[in-house]
Protein backbone atom coordinates (compact mmCIF):
# COMPACT_ATOMS: atom_id res chain seq x y z
CA UNK A 1 0.00 0.00 0.00
CA UNK A 2 1.33 3.73 -0.86
CA UNK A 3 0.20 6.50 0.73
CA UNK A 4 -0.12 9.75 -1.75
CA UNK A 5 0.36 12.84 -0.30
CA UNK A 6 -0.83 16.22 -3.06
CA UNK A 7 -0.36 19.94 -1.13
CA UNK A 8 -0.76 23.31 -2.68
CA UNK A 9 0.21 25.63 0.20
CA UNK A 10 0.85 29.59 0.38
CA UNK A 11 4.10 31.03 0.52
CA UNK A 12 3.50 34.85 0.22
CA UNK A 13 4.45 35.67 3.89
CA UNK A 14 7.43 34.53 6.04
CA UNK A 15 5.42 32.83 8.59
CA UNK A 16 3.54 30.51 5.37
CA UNK A 17 7.03 29.74 4.00
CA UNK A 18 8.34 28.76 7.06
CA UNK A 19 4.84 26.27 7.42
CA UNK A 20 5.71 25.58 4.32
CA UNK A 21 8.80 24.45 4.67
CA UNK A 22 8.45 22.33 8.45
CA UNK A 23 5.28 20.66 6.50
CA UNK A 24 7.94 19.27 3.81
CA UNK A 25 10.06 18.41 6.46
CA UNK A 26 7.78 16.47 8.26
CA UNK A 27 6.89 14.20 5.11
CA UNK A 28 10.45 13.33 4.12
CA UNK A 29 11.45 12.64 8.25
CA UNK A 30 8.60 10.30 8.16
CA UNK A 31 9.42 8.44 5.45
CA UNK A 32 7.88 10.34 2.35
CA UNK A 33 9.39 11.07 -0.80
CA UNK A 34 9.07 13.57 -3.82
CA UNK A 35 7.72 11.97 -6.69
CA UNK A 36 7.22 15.78 -8.25
CA UNK A 37 6.77 19.11 -7.03
CA UNK A 38 3.96 19.30 -4.37
CA UNK A 39 3.79 15.35 -4.57
CA UNK A 40 5.03 13.01 -1.75
CA UNK A 41 4.68 9.30 -1.55
CA UNK A 42 5.27 6.90 1.04
CA UNK A 43 5.02 2.90 1.56
CA UNK A 44 3.06 1.38 4.53
CA UNK A 45 2.72 -2.38 5.33
CA UNK A 46 -1.18 -2.61 4.98
CA UNK A 47 -4.38 -0.35 5.47
CA UNK A 48 -3.45 -0.56 9.57
CA UNK A 49 -0.10 1.50 9.18
CA UNK A 50 -1.45 3.61 6.10
CA UNK A 51 -4.73 4.75 8.45
CA UNK A 52 -1.80 5.24 10.98
CA UNK A 53 0.65 7.53 8.63
CA UNK A 54 -2.85 9.73 7.58
CA UNK A 55 -3.39 10.12 11.58
CA UNK A 56 -0.27 11.98 11.57
CA UNK A 57 -0.76 13.61 8.96
CA UNK A 58 -3.39 15.37 10.13
CA UNK A 59 -1.57 16.40 13.21
CA UNK A 60 1.21 18.36 10.93
CA UNK A 61 -1.03 19.96 8.40
CA UNK A 62 -0.32 24.29 8.42
CA UNK A 63 -3.48 25.96 9.34
CA UNK A 64 -3.49 27.88 5.48
CA UNK A 65 -3.68 25.47 2.14
CA UNK A 66 -5.17 22.10 0.97
CA UNK A 67 -3.36 18.89 1.60
CA UNK A 68 -4.84 15.61 -0.29
CA UNK A 69 -4.35 12.07 0.57
CA UNK A 70 -5.09 8.67 -0.99
CA UNK A 71 -4.32 5.26 -0.20
CA UNK A 72 -3.47 3.32 -3.33
CA UNK A 73 -2.31 -0.38 -3.58
CA UNK A 74 0.63 -1.89 -5.32
CA UNK A 75 -1.30 -2.66 -8.14
CA UNK A 76 -2.49 0.49 -8.74
CA UNK A 77 1.26 2.42 -8.26
CA UNK A 78 2.57 0.04 -10.79
CA UNK A 79 -0.14 0.36 -13.11
CA UNK A 80 0.86 4.35 -13.27
CA UNK A 81 1.84 5.83 -16.40
CA UNK A 82 4.69 7.88 -16.82
CA UNK A 83 4.29 10.66 -19.36
CA UNK A 84 6.80 13.74 -20.21
CA UNK A 85 6.93 16.57 -22.70
CA UNK A 86 9.39 17.65 -25.04
CA UNK A 87 12.75 16.03 -24.28
CA UNK A 88 14.67 19.36 -23.23
CA UNK A 89 18.64 19.46 -24.15
CA UNK A 90 19.96 19.40 -20.63
CA UNK A 91 18.04 15.65 -20.42
CA UNK A 92 20.94 13.77 -22.22
CA UNK A 93 23.10 15.97 -20.18
CA UNK A 94 22.14 14.88 -17.35
CA UNK A 95 21.47 11.22 -17.59
CA UNK A 96 24.98 10.50 -17.87
CA UNK A 97 25.81 11.57 -14.44
CA UNK A 98 23.03 9.21 -13.23
CA UNK A 99 24.10 5.96 -11.44
CA UNK A 100 22.55 2.38 -12.71
CA UNK A 101 22.03 -0.09 -9.73
CA UNK A 102 21.29 -3.36 -10.58
CA UNK A 103 20.17 -6.03 -8.02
Amino acid sequence: MRLLVMFDLPVTSANERKAAAKFRKFLLNDGYYMMQFSVYIRICNGNEAAHKHLARLQNHIPSAGSVRAIMITEKQYEAMKIMCGAKNADFDKNAANQQVLSF
